[in-house]
């Protein structure tokens, strides 16, 4: 599974080109986001065609776990994604950034 840091998450957005995939609950993304949108963990598998396939998808959540569940279920069901996890979620990221 790919990971990018949130340092350098920072340094190449907002031009990363990334598609930004929040995971986490409405109330949660409601609270702080960096601009993604939001498909809860437990919604992913039934709205993946909201997932472009033809650009790098960036998903993210609180510290990274849901992320990478999410990542592994995608991938499941359509391994030609291009997805990448935020390492340590957004609590690293506001840590770093």
């Amino acid at each position: 599974m790919t990971s990018i840091s949130p340092s350098e998450l920072k340094a190449i957005l907002p031009d990363s080109g990334f598609f930004l995939l929040d995971v986490r609950e409405k109330d949660e993304h409601d609270e702080f986001n960096i601009g993604g949108i939001l498909i809860p963990l437990g919604e992913i598998v039934a709205r993946i065609n909201e997932i472009p396939t033809n650009q790098k998808v960036l998903v993210y959540c609180k510290r990274g776990i849901r992320s990478m569940i999410a990542i592994q279920k995608l991938l499941l069901k359509n391994p030609n994604l291009q997805l990448m996890n935020l390492a340590g979620g957004l609590e690293a990221w506001n840590t770093t950034c």
